[in-house]
């Protein structure tokens, strides 16, 4: 009876320390997930979220992370699991910003930069940039965001294993690569808008030259808002599916896309 009681002390010592390194990648991830992460989701549904994550995965990488400790200290296992965690939570935040640059770029191109909505953090954002980053989340967690990110967060560990060294360099130029494309993505949501704008301006300018007595700026103005709220109107759907296909594929750590 007392070699079970030390059997079962033993176990609940090494699963206390298996859970608590997996706890940390996945609360440094969450700190960063879309729809989890945000500054207006209440602080204990994430920390609830992050626990909940942490039943999930910790049974699937338990065995690696056993050999990990005999071979490692905690204390040298911990510094890994947070930066493999914000890694990943920065791959799901950069698609977050990547509609946020397009709205952004949208508002500029149709005059509408100036009406701010309420957004989902602190800093004030465009109205067109909130529309499509709320949207955008309501389609993500329709798609199974849930499962993509347990998914994304199991395969981590092959990517990032436990006890293994992350090279700086390596995770700057991953860095950089995933901003780049971020921001390329974005840009490329926002194409209509900026294709509609320059058409228009170049119209207005040639107007404005065949009649320099009428005031265009009196009727180009309204004209630009109306045609980019008709114009949010009728892409809205293909922006976001668009995204919507993207995310998925890259939150897919299998294919290589990380």
């Amino acid at each position: 009876m007392s070699e079970l009681a030390e059997q079962l002390q033993a176990f609940s010592q090494s699963g206390l320390w298996v859970f608590s390194l997996v706890f940390l990648r996945i609360g440094a991830a969450m700190a960063l997930l879309p729809a989890f992460g945000e500054q207006v989701t209440p602080m204990r549904v994430k920390l609830s979220a992050a626990l909940a994550f942490t039943i999930i995965v910790a049974p699937v990488v338990w065995g690696d992370f056993e050999q990990a400790l005999q071979a490692n200290s905690w204390w040298s296992l911990m510094f890994t699991e947070v930066v493999a965690g914000f890694a990943i939570g920065i791959m799901f935040r950069l698609m977050v910003i990547a509609l946020q640059v397009a709205g952004a770029v949208a508002a500029n191109a149709t005059s509408l930069s100036q009406m701010f909505g309420g957004g989902i953090g602190t800093e004030p954002q465009p109205a067109i940039s909130t529309l499509l980053v709320v949207a955008g989340l309501c389609l993500a967690v329709m798609a199974g965001l849930h499962i993509r990110v347990c998914e994304a967060l199991i395969l981590s560990f092959q990517l990032f294993q436990p006890g293994g060294r992350i090279g700086p360099s390596d995770m700057a130029t991953w860095g950089i690569s995933r901003v780049a494309h971020a921001f390329e993505h974005g840009l490329t949501l926002a194409g209509p808008f900026v294709l509609a704008s320059l058409i228009y301006n170049l119209a207005l300018g040639a107007i404005n030259r065949a009649m320099p007595q009428l005031m265009v700026a009196f009727v180009g103005a309204p004209a630009i808002s109306l045609g980019g709220l008709v114009l949010l109107l009728v892409t809205a759907p293909f922006i976001l599916g668009v995204w919507v296909s993207v995310f998925l594929d890259m939150t897919d750590l299998q294919s290589g896309s990380f």
